[in-house]
């Protein structure tokens, strides 16, 4: 089959693997559409350490079941159309025990640490896949797992009705988020250095856009979430916070970055940091938004390129010029 491969940091390519075979209790799924994210990047520069290569990478994705492995649970068939977690815990570390597989020791991901779904067809754990229902595109199938990660991120920040929420970057993430809390009740700032991605926040609910935090002169917010991973950004959302503010850590900002944040102020205003890392039982209510129309999926649906354009969708997300960029092996969505 054709698949994008990461031969090592900074070579991408397109061309012939072999055929997924699947192994116990997983499934091969045809996939339909596979969007790309900042960790691809990462990868693909060789910055997300788990990583081993060669690999294929892709891990938001959806797409047909096409080959059942061995006792498969549940009443899976070919033809199924699936949504599919990435996520690969171990089950018996301390973490994954204490019911946090997200940060499983021995954590992975499909296209993360072992081949994904920049390809024809990817092998999965049946347990990970979620039945789509019949409306939905697989190009819509595959934006639940960056859904998931925010809802997790909600979850983790925690948000009450009439709350002012400052996001920081206006990018899918942040889109997503900003979505989210104000499905939760929460009053939506977003700012965003790049001007010509705030009209989709102003069209999707904001309460006020800004290119830049010194635009927000004299306002203080609730609570903040960076969807950015820029240590400039975070220091900005925290410096925004009232007392007893939180800020929740969300976007992925290099293992090495460091961020300068007042230990004084966090004691002396109770200011909450929290982190969010992938996903964590909340894949199903991201497909429940999804599927609902909760989330607003053609605002984010920007450009979808074909398997062989790989490395042009991976530095049409680099140029920050689209949205979700997605790749569709078939050519087209045909869900």
């Amino acid at each position: 089959m054709r698949a994008a491969i990461v031969d090592r940091p900074g070579s991408v390519g397109v061309g012939d693997v072999p055929d997924p075979k699947p192994g116990e209790r997983q499934v091969v799924v045809k996939v339909g559409a596979c969007g790309i994210c900042g960790t691809d990047l990462h990868i693909a520069d060789g910055h997300f350490p788990p990583t081993p290569y060669p690999i294929v990478p892709g891990h938001e994705f959806a797409g047909e079941i096409v080959e059942l492995g061995p006792d498969v649970p549940g009443d899976w068939k070919v033809g199924d159309r699936v949504a599919v977690d990435p996520s690969l815990f171990c089950g018996y570390c301390t973490p994954c025990r204490a019911g946090h597989g997200n940060l499983c020791a021995n954590w992975g991901a499909t296209g993360d640490t072992v081949d994904g779904a920049f390809a024809e067809y990817v092998a999965v754990p049946a347990a990970n896949c979620y039945r789509m229902p019949d409306h939905l595109t697989y190009q819509q199938g595959a934006l639940v797992e960056p859904v998931s990660c925010a809802v997790h991120g909600v979850r983790r920040v925690g948000v009450e009705a009439g709350e002012r929420f400052l996001v920081m970057g206006a990018g899918t993430m942040g889109l997503i988020m900003q979505q989210l809390l104000q499905r939760s009740g929460a009053s939506v700032t977003v700012v965003d250095r790049n001007a010509g991605r705030l009209p989709r926040a102003t069209a999707l609910g904001a309460h006020a856009v800004a290119s830049d935090v010194s635009e927000l002169d004299g306002e203080t917010f609730d609570a903040a979430a960076d969807c950015t991973g820029a240590a400039p950004a975070i220091e900005a959302a925290f410096d925004k916070l009232r007392r007893g503010g939180r800020l929740l850590v969300f976007g992925v900002a290099p293992e090495q970055a460091r961020v300068s944040l007042s230990p004084f102020r966090i004691y002396n205003d109770e200011i909450t940091v929290v982190g969010s890392m992938a996903v964590l039982n909340s894949y199903g209510a991201a497909l429940d938004l999804v599927a609902s129309g909760a989330i607003d999926t053609a605002a984010l649906l920007t450009d979808t390129l074909p398997l062989e354009r790989y490395p042009d969708a991976l530095e049409l997300m680099r140029s920050g010029a689209g949205l979700k960029v997605q790749v569709v092996p078939g050519g087209t969505d045909d869900a």
